[in-house]
């Protein structure tokens, strides 16, 4: 395990602006917004040569009824038992307030490493609330800027010896584990009885597949997140929009990793009205560029939106594979016939996208998860799929003999060559006699046959036209 630093303190004192510079880039929404962050959120941090793990978390807040504030207060508190260090940050230029003295005293009890860190101190206005800091009795206070970056050498300083301990004690578990495993392979040698017989992975295999989980507001994304990891990861309630960040998560299932993201709902653009929603709907749109499975999870209770195309249609622009979870299945009355208008919907409204699956769950009661994660492996391979160059061309004769190519002033226009130029999704490149004059109807044609033939459902498939050179043109 890599060293962990959670970053806690109240709200709006700069706890996502130091995360964001720790990690180097723009991860965490940021806004004077006090309390924008809600989930917590990890990621990989670098300071110079030191690399180690850093939790961004909710605002604490003294809350402990079921309100938003106090559902922040206990994943802030989920978030500090992954840690192996605390830094409580303040606002300098605020001063010290109650609760920071209160949330000083219960770090002060919780048996782990704390530091103190005085944001916003780059100019005058933080020097008092800096020496006020000391009566927090958690040591000295480390000065720092997260917005402009200064004071993050004396940071460093803190942290080196902890880091470097942590380091030393993972090459030791390494060295352990190394000796336990020569042990296994003398053991193999020794009886012939194939224990710890290992096969080489494909390097694709050793990346974890990236999965966001998408979909309009309240139809539970988040609640899908927690009943796969077991865990409350993320907040839920009745409320909608709950979601700001883009919750990551590590995960595995079915000896392959997952990298899932829970992210903020999509509403129609005419309806957000706030800088912040913008915000979140723009790192929505970024987990689903940067994933490469999404999960499009609808509400079986408001039935097929065009909100829903929306979002579909965009995932499939970008190139991702996509999979359809129809969440809230166990309050569903008529399933037979809701089952049917879903399916008309995808026929008719996504036409560059064929067959694509759709399981029926429960995230609250936990219902038909594996149906879902094995449809989500299932449309990865597909999407990685890739169609030998021989059988595509004696394909492509077939095709064309079936149903050449329109005349082009009254002379054939061949399709001369095909081969499948990438994965991820499949892209296909057909070489013609004149590319400028040949028609969309017949590259649909080719699509929709390639499709059936070589058994590539639910992903996109991108076809690009070029023309054969002509070697009599000069």
């Amino acid at each position: 395990m890599t060293f962990t630093v959670a970053i806690i303190g109240r709200p709006n004192v700069g706890k996502s602006t130091l995360f964001n510079r720790l990690v180097g880039k723009k991860l965490a929404l940021v806004h004077d917004t006090p309390g924008l962050t809600r989930d917590w959120r990890e990621a990989d941090a670098h300071l110079s040569d030191l690399n180690f793990k850093v939790i961004d978390t909710a605002g604490l807040e003294e809350s402990f009824d079921a309100s938003i504030p106090a559902r922040m207060r206990q994943q802030t508190e989920r978030a500090l038992e992954r840690a192996d260090m605390a830094l409580l940050v303040i606002d300098a230029r605020a001063g010290i307030t109650s609760m920071d003295r209160h949330f000083a005293d219960w770090l002060r009890k919780q048996n782990m490493p704390t530091a103190l860190i005085a944001n916003k101190c780059e100019s005058k206005a933080g020097i008092s609330g800096m020496y006020e800091a000391y009566e927090l009795g958690l040591g000295e206070p480390i000065a720092i800027s997260a917005e402009h970056g200064q004071g993050l050498d004396e940071l460093y300083t803190l942290l080196r010896p902890y880091v470097d301990a942590d380091a030393a004690a993972a090459a030791a578990d390494d060295a352990e584990s190394e000796d336990l495993e020569k042990y296994f392979d003398i053991y193999k040698e020794g009886d012939g009885t194939g224990f710890g017989d290992r096969e080489d992975e494909d390097e694709d295999k050793d990346n974890p597949i990236k999965v966001a989980i998408v979909g309009r507001p309240n139809v539970g994304k988040s609640t899908l997140l927690n009943a796969l990891l077991g865990e409350e990861r993320s907040m839920t309630g009745p409320e909608a929009g709950i979601t700001r960040d883009a919750v990551h998560a590590d995960w595995e299932y079915g000896g392959r990793k997952l990298r899932l993201v829970d992210t903020a709902g999509l509403r129609r653009r005419s309806r957000i009205v706030n800088e912040i929603e913008k915000m979140s709907v723009d790192d929505t749109l970024r987990a689903i560029r940067l994933a490469q499975v999404v999960v499009m999870v609808l509400d079986a209770e408001t039935m097929f939106e065009r909100q829903d195309l929306v979002i579909l249609n965009h995932a499939i622009e970008e190139g991702r594979a996509v999979v359809i979870a129809v969440n809230k299945w166990d309050a569903v009355k008529h399933r037979e016939k809701l089952l049917e208008d879903i399916s008309y919907q995808l026929d008719t409204s996504l036409a560059q996208v064929r067959d694509v699956k759709t399981v029926t769950i429960s995230a609250l009661h936990g219902t038909r998860l594996d149906q879902l994660m094995q449809a989500v492996l299932d449309t990865y391979d597909l999407w990685n799929k890739r169609v030998p160059t021989g059988r595509l061309n004696r394909w492509l004769a077939a095709m064309e003999e079936q149903n050449p190519a329109p005349l082009v002033h009254g002379r054939p226009n061949r399709l001369r060559y095909m081969t499948q130029i990438k994965t991820r999704p499949p892209t296909f490149a057909l070489w013609v006699g004149r590319a400028a004059d040949y028609p969309e109807t017949h590259k649909r044609y080719l699509i929709n046959n390639l499709r059936r033939d070589f058994d590539i459902p639910a992903t996109p498939v991108r076809f690009i036209v070029k023309a054969s050179k002509n070697p009599y043109a000069d």
